[in-house]
């Protein structure tokens, strides 16, 4: 059998030396593939009447076939920029820039995956609020969850049970001229959710992850556990479309069972393989490789062709 393409394939990241990155380089280069690991901060866009052209570390970059962008939230604006610089440079890329900064916008995200119609926790955005009644006449009740626009890995969520304790987590906010969006708790869920990574049409790895004891929030980063887990083909479904009506081609999405079916709670454009790896058994570096090389064939034969296609 005729194994893929060599490509030079270039990984768009600050952690190098993360598990998710060299997950990622082991994979490429056993398929043949040229790995080149790009320190994000160190990619300048250059634009002017001859074109988009990138530096990095002051030099020009050696040619490259296909991106994979792996963008934390503290490098979302300028980790957007370079991979849009890639796109116009007709490199293809396994994420769109545009929609990369729409899934890490909660506001955004959230709006779009409302009008597509998928099932989500109550949600609002209050700007700049006076005081908590307004928050609570907008949601109908207590508890809620409060969550920086822009986060990862479960950082700056708040759960608050009282308005004084509400009152505080507004004021914190505003003091940290942080914007912020207001989810209804869904107790039901008992601090459980199911992360499924999904890849092109395909979930490919699914584990459901539980807060520790006398936390709310169930990212492992946070001291949650996790476990294998089967899926309905409800959840399932719901998972692949929530990815593609973002725009995206690979994602975590964590879903909340509760009574009514499941809810998405959250899209993650840059999914860590090492605990759902581990958890599962499952390798997710090989699909998300496999992934790149179809994208990089497809943008080949139609340089117009979308990454999420």
């Amino acid at each position: 059998m005729v194994g893929p393409q060599p490509l030079a394939l270039a990984i768009l990241t600050i952690q190098p030396e993360s598990y998710s990155s060299q997950r990622l380089i082991q994979v490429a280069e056993a398929r043949g593939h040229c790995v080149h690991v790009l320190d994000t901060t160190a990619c300048v866009p250059l634009t002017d009447a001859d074109g988009p052209s990138l530096l990095y570390k002051g030099k020009a970059l050696p040619p490259i076939d296909v991106v994979i962008p792996r963008i934390g939230a503290t490098m979302t604006g300028h980790g957007c920029a370079v991979v849009r610089q890639f796109q116009s440079m007709g490199v293809a890329t396994l994420a769109d820039a545009e929609a990369m900064a729409a899934t890490r916008d909660k506001r955004c995200a959230h709006q779009r995956l409302s009008a597509a119609g998928l099932p989500m926790p109550a949600t609002s955005f209050v700007c700049v609020p006076q005081n908590s009644c307004e928050i609570i006449d907008a949601m109908g009740s207590l508890p809620l969850v409060l969550k920086p626009v822009q986060s990862s890995q479960g950082q700056g969520i708040v759960l608050v049970q009282t308005a004084s304790e509400l009152e505080r987590a507004i004021t914190s906010f505003k003091d940290q001229q942080a914007d912020f969006l207001i989810q209804d708790f869904v107790s039901e869920a008992q601090g459980e959710d199911i992360r499924c990574v999904v890849i092109g049409d395909d979930v490919v790895a699914v584990m459901k992850r539980r807060a520790a004891p006398g936390e709310f929030r169930s990212n492992l980063h946070q001291g949650g556990t996790a476990e294998i887990v089967e899926i309905t083909r409800e959840e399932r479904a719901l998972a692949v479309k929530a990815t593609k009506t973002l725009g995206l081609s690979v994602a975590g999405v964590d879903l909340l069972r509760c009574r009514r079916g499941p809810l998405v709670l959250e899209v993650n454009l840059s999914p860590g393989l090492q605990g759902i790896e581990t958890c599962t058994g499952r390798d997710v570096a090989t699909p998300m490789i496999a992934e790149a090389e179809r994208i990089t064939a497809m943008h080949k034969a139609d340089p117009a062709s979308d990454a999420a296609a």
